[in-house]
């Protein structure tokens, strides 16, 4: 495992709710005393919310929270619990009348495990808000991550269980942190390792196979490929950035799915990454780019190593 955790930039609360026997659940990030923000979509099929108001130039500066859902689409429905847990505490953005709470989110796509019909909604969103906390170690099946898998090009029969995963580093006062919500379709690799640690894991032989191998060979239909994917994530830090600067760190930090996940933002994963900023201390944007990259790689790897045996899904503790 790799150290540290989201909640080691300070300012930052983070919150889990979830259902263990529908396997889908929510995580909610939570900056009530505002944030700026940044984001960079690189899957071809994204579910979220509000994330065109984390553009440079538009009005809002600052958010109050993100939240990393399952669910798919249906999902969506958690950001209007944080919104109301956070104006119970007046907090938000000030439009005269009363607050406004900025809530931007990202799903993934859970519905093949555990039961469809379940999904996270407003009271969920409104725990997992209700549960946040300064000091959040939490890993494995919980949260956005209770129905993560991967290695699904040949279904749930060889298919892994993932999971959420945090870690952090640290270079003199700066601190760059990261949660991940691993739902990848691709295998999965500890990249400081040099290792593959998940994917598609053929049970019998007791051996990993390769997905882009099996696409080349198996798929001659596109449309035979299944939609039950998507990584969502969100980078930390502590350093002053504009939010020109998160949206640069958000593609910056894609780098650690290149090095972790194969392949990786198909037509069928809505991978995203969203940037916060606490503006405290000085840095250079390419170390916290640089920086960014490394935690999310190894939070993707502490996804896995933390994970474990649910749904009819192997995981790494049970074939390491």
């Amino acid at each position: 495992m790799y150290e540290g955790f989201l909640t080691d930039v300070k300012g930052i609360r983070l919150g889990h709710a979830e259902d263990d026997l529908a396997l889908t659940g929510t995580s909610v990030i939570l900056c009530e005393d505002g944030f700026t923000a940044g984001v960079d979509v690189r899957g071809a099929g994204p579910g979220t919310r509000e994330t065109d108001l984390l553009r440079a130039e538009n009005l809002v500066q600052k958010v109050h929270g993100v939240f990393l859902t399952g669910g798919s689409a249906y999902g969506l429905d958690v950001g209007g619990g944080i919104m109301k847990f956070l104006e119970e505490k007046n907090v938000g953005f000030d439009v005269g009348v009363g607050v406004v709470p900025i809530v931007p989110g990202a799903v993934l796509f859970d519905l093949a495990v555990g039961d469809s019909k379940v999904r996270p909604d407003f009271k969920m969103g409104y725990e997992a808000a209700k549960n946040a906390s300064e000091k959040d170690e939490s890993m494995g099946n919980l949260g956005a991550g209770c129905g993560a898998s991967v290695g699904k090009i040949l279904g749930n029969d060889f298919a892994m269980k993932s999971g959420i995963g945090q870690s952090s580093v640290k270079v003199g006062d700066l601190v760059v942190s990261s949660i991940v919500a691993l739902n990848a379709m691709g295998d999965i690799f500890d990249y400081e390792k040099g290792k593959r640690i998940a994917g598609v894991y053929d049970r019998k032989n007791k051996k990993f196979l390769d997905t882009c191998t099996l696409y080349e060979k198996s798929l001659n239909d596109y449309n035979q490929f299944s939609p039950a994917n998507t990584t969502i994530s969100l980078v930390a830090t502590n350093a002053k950035l504009t939010k020109a600067n998160c949206n640069k760190i958000s593609q910056m930090a894609h780098d650690g799915y290149g090095r972790s996940i194969n392949p990786v933002h198909t037509m069928n994963d809505g991978d995203t990454i969203f940037t916060l900023a606490s503006d405290e201390v000085e840095a250079d944007i390419n170390l916290v780019g640089i920086l960014a990259a490394k935690t999310i790689s190894r939070s993707i790897a502490n996804a896995i190593y933390s994970a474990k045996d649910s749904g009819g899904l192997v995981s790494y503790n049970s074939i390491k």
